[in-house]
């Protein structure tokens, strides 16, 4: 086998992304999961991977919290340290200030938040995609139930074979839907069953000149996409860190727009959110004002190391054009099986990708099986990791930068 150093020597131009790709073998060598023989994953839209340097820091920090004593001056003072450096972490991603940022434990959480902290009146109006996470749509019920409100439905599922040229078509069958009593949108930023990208700035923009609220769900977004969550305007931006940022599980954050601060209450009531002052409790004027109280300090630094080493890599950028490149190669080659049918016909914008497997042609041993069953056959036959969807009823394989050639390979391989 040629050395990446024997390689360097006699590198040429077409021989740079064999060089890519080894280079991307010594960067996934840092990830346990990756290392698993014969393992294949494409489940980052459900779970990252992590790396051993951030799998190693939360170890290491419960250890320091012990060695500092619990709930010690010197132990406060670490936690401090830790939330404001995550904070910044974070908004640095999205050049955004820190104070623009809430800290939670995970998408549904910040969308919550989004929800239950607008002044609801009897005969206001909700919109929603028919493509959102029924974790949303349980939440959208309850704030029906409790205030009278209404919920609107627009079919983005017509538009999902729309491209960045017909982002027009989605903002204005969006707008069609907006009522005088709307008082929000609630959509997601990559729909997490079909992959689509909305024109979220322009829906925003389109949005506020109607004085109507925009609350994202970024479960499937930020990892990905390059983000200017200040230039984007969405009034809120909830998400996780343990997808495509492969950070650990139980963290999470919301970013709230500042113009919106004072239009806002908080949810969740404690300490975190409030001021010094006394006796009448004052609220925060930043992202803590919707935080509550003690997290699991203990994972900040891991989550920052995540970050870190996706950056070390390339930029949010270069992931994302990766991330295009291997989606597009493996959807058409599942285009190219003719048991295979994709759920959208345009090469994707994101690294979700969605497909059915088409029983009338489908011949071997995934004919005739639910995808749920083939799902399970593909990981317990063939430690192929995937998701399967109830609505549409289809898999999902999520492409990460991570993502090797070699991975694509073996799922179409065994498919076939």
């Amino acid at each position: 086998m040629i050395s990446s150093a024997a390689l360097s020597n006699t590198l040429q131009p077409d021989n740079l992304e064999r060089d890519r790709e080894l280079a991307l073998f010594s960067h996934r060598s840092h990830f346990p999961a990756l290392g698993i023989k014969n393992r294949t994953y494409f489940n980052y839209g459900g779970q990252g991977v992590m790396c051993e340097s951030a799998l190693d820091a939360i170890a290491k920090n419960f250890r320091h919290i012990e060695s500092l004593g619990c709930f010690s001056s010197a132990a406060g003072d670490w936690m401090v340290a830790e939330y404001n450096a995550t904070k910044a972490a974070i908004a640095q991603e999205f050049q955004v200030s820190p104070t623009t940022i809430t800290l939670t434990e995970n998408t549904t959480v910040g969308c919550n938040i989004a929800l239950w902290a607008v002044d609801w009146q009897q005969g206001d109006r909700l919109l929603l995609s028919d493509c959102e996470h029924p974790g949303i749509i349980a939440g959208a019920v309850q704030i029906q139930k409790r205030f009278g409100i209404e919920i609107d439905y627009f079919p983005l599922t017509n538009t999902r074979n729309a491209n960045a040229e017909d982002s027009e078509s989605v903002v204005d069958l969006l707008v069609q839907h907006l009522q005088s009593r709307t008082r929000m949108v609630m959509l997601s930023h990559i729909c997490w069953n079909t992959g689509q990208v909305l024109p979220l700035k322009a829906i925003a923009k389109a949005c506020h000149d109607r004085d109507v609220f925009v609350a994202v769900d970024a479960a499937q977004s930020v990892g990905v996409l390059p983000l200017n969550l200040a230039d984007i305007a969405a009034d809120f931006y909830a998400f996780t860190t343990h997808k495509w940022w492969c950070a650990p599980l139980g963290l999470g954050a919301l970013y709230i727009r500042p113009e919106i601060f004072d239009r806002v209450e908080p949810v969740f009531v404690g300490w975190r959110g409030l001021t010094a002052k006394t006796p009448i409790p004052q609220w925060r004027e930043d992202g803590a004002k919707f935080e509550v109280a003690s997290s699991t300090y203990a994972l900040y630094e891991s989550m920052r190391i995540a970050i870190a080493h996706a950056n070390s890599w390339g930029s949010q950028l270069q992931r994302y054009e990766r991330i295009c490149q291997l989606s597009k190669i493996l959807w058409e080659r599942l285009n190219a099986l003719p048991h295979i049918d994709c759920i959208r016909q345009l090469p994707p914008e994101s690294g979700l990708i969605s497909f059915k497997v088409n029983q009338e042609l489908a011949k071997g041993a995934i004919a005739q099986k639910s995808h749920s069953l083939i799902a399970k056959q593909l990981e317990s036959e063939h430690q192929i990791l995937i998701r399967a969807l109830a609505d549409p009823d289809c898999l999902r394989a999520s492409i990460h930068y991570l993502t090797s050639t070699d991975d694509i390979d073996r799922l179409v391989s065994v498919l076939n």
